[in-house]
């Protein structure tokens, strides 16, 4: 039996308030009230949620969340679903950007459309089990390879979206390498992709013989039928790689402030300070987002370094003080191009405080709204956030205060999508425990005081 209602007490929300309790109240899968409380309730009637088993969980109106923290669902605004646990089937021995790129095509031909479709099921729920709510997906559609092999990814992508729709939402990005000797066959193969379903126009100008064109193009098929833009954009270690420069004039001549995204930016953190932050301010006056990749771009730049070695990751902390939008995202996972990862987005949140040295109290909100409102906004999600009339999308973690999440991952979380709870897991240890004297045995996170 399903519920139409849900009233659930002592919530913390640290994007709101790291302090305070809250009730949090949820019809028809909106939330209807946001109330801070005065105190810690206790209540007979409220059951909490610790407590309970996930089909107990689906039936419960009246909720304790026991002072755990709540966040909007997680929005993670770049990722290779498509790509996602192919490491058994293609390796990369050098660790290097070009070995990944080179050895997955050369095994692209072989995956069939289920294995994709598969894989990206597999990749897309477990995000959902980890609290994520909405994914934007990169695709790989090696067009010079034969139209039928590309277009084998962008069928088991939609096919794949509607398997696991109950659970999240999918935005797809394709990412076309604008070859211009064949530039009809692409244009046909990319309007055919977005008549269909396809959310918006990716690419990798940077690694395209002529980025210039490859830009041009871009825009022409984005404007052509009203679509966003997500390129990745100088994923490189060098800093003469500047193709933000002509990125960001093509999306102030067609007008595509807050509709266009960049993501990795890996030669920016190796430009000269006063080079970087001109290029940044472009960035902000032509209102092109960021995306951040830590853990992929730690793991694939830097490669040909000796001792002092580039890390690859861009100006996290720059880019967000000239204004411009920058989220964290996942990249990919267990695949050529990064053997980790699990698409578990506080994870991505740490590897974003680490690698940018986002650490101060004051940064962990920031580094949090990198995982939610921010990439919502650039991926353009309507009604986010936890308030009165948004839908209701959340994720309850077993932590008490912001920093907490980031420093303990913990395991235990409760997904609340699609008017529905669709996933829960607790987090149980056994063993040893210190004799301690009476006055410690309860630790501070347990006390609910205000």
């Amino acid at each position: 039996m399903m519920i139409d209602g849900i009233e659930a007490i002592n919530v913390r929300l640290p994007l709101l308030d790291d302090k305070g309790f809250y009730t949090v109240t949820i019809r028809d899968g909106k939330f209807t009230a946001v109330e801070r409380q005065e105190n810690f309730i206790v209540s007979p009637v409220h059951k909490p949620i610790g407590q309970l088993g996930f089909e107990e969980l689906k039936t419960a109106a009246w909720l304790d969340m026991e002072g755990k923290a709540m966040l909007p669902g997680f929005v993670d605004a770049h990722m290779h679903l498509d790509k996602a646990y192919s490491l058994p089937w293609v390796r990369n021995r050098t660790g290097t950007l070009l070995e990944a790129i080179v050895n997955y095509r050369s095994v692209a031909p072989s995956f069939t459309k289920e294995v994709i479709r598969e894989r990206i099921v597999k990749a897309s729920l477990r995000a959902a089990s980890y609290g994520s709510a909405v994914l934007r997906s990169h695709l790989d559609v090696p067009v010079h390879l034969g139209r039928d092999i590309a277009m084998r990814t962008i069928e088991a992508a939609l096919e794949a979206r509607e398997i696991v729709n109950g659970a999240l939402d999918i935005q797809y990005f394709p990412i076309f390498y604008f070859d211009q000797a064949k530039e009809r066959e692409w244009t046909d193969f990319a309007a055919e992709a977005l008549r269909i379903g396809i959310d918006g126009v990716g690419g990798a100008p940077h690694l395209s013989p002529d980025p210039q064109a490859s830009l041009a193009w871009a825009f022409k098929l984005a404007t052509a039928f009203d679509k966003p833009v997500d390129l990745h954009t100088d994923e490189s270690d060098d800093p003469s790689v500047k193709t933000i420069e002509v990125y960001c004039e093509h999306a102030e001549r067609f007008g595509y402030a807050g509709r266009a995204t960049a993501g990795h930016l890996c030669s920016l953190s190796a430009m000269e300070q006063d080079e970087a932050e001109r290029l940044i301010a472009r960035m902000a006056e032509c209102g092109i987002a960021a995306v951040t990749l830590p853990a992929v771009n730690l793991y694939l730049q830097g490669r040909g370094d000796r001792g002092n070695v580039r890390r690859g990751v861009t100006r996290v902390r720059e880019l967000l003080e000239a204004g411009v939008l920058v989220a964290a995202a996942s990249d990919n996972i267990q695949d050529p191009f990064h053997p980790f990862g699990r698409g578990d987005m506080l994870q991505n949140g740490l590897m974003t405080a680490y690698a940018a040295h986002m650490a101060r109290e004051e940064d962990i909100g920031t580094v949090l709204r990198m995982l939610t409102s921010i990439p919502a906004a650039i991926t353009g999600v309507a009604d986010y956030g936890i308030a009165p009339g948004n839908p209701a999308r959340f994720v309850v973690l077993d932590a008490v205060s912001a920093e907490e999440l980031l420093q303990e991952l913990p395991a235990g979380r409760w997904v609340y999508n699609k008017a529905k709870w669709t996933f829960a897991s607790r987090f149980s240890r056994s063993g040893f425990e210190a004799a301690m004297p009476e006055e410690a045995a309860s630790p501070p996170r347990a006390v609910p005081t205000d």
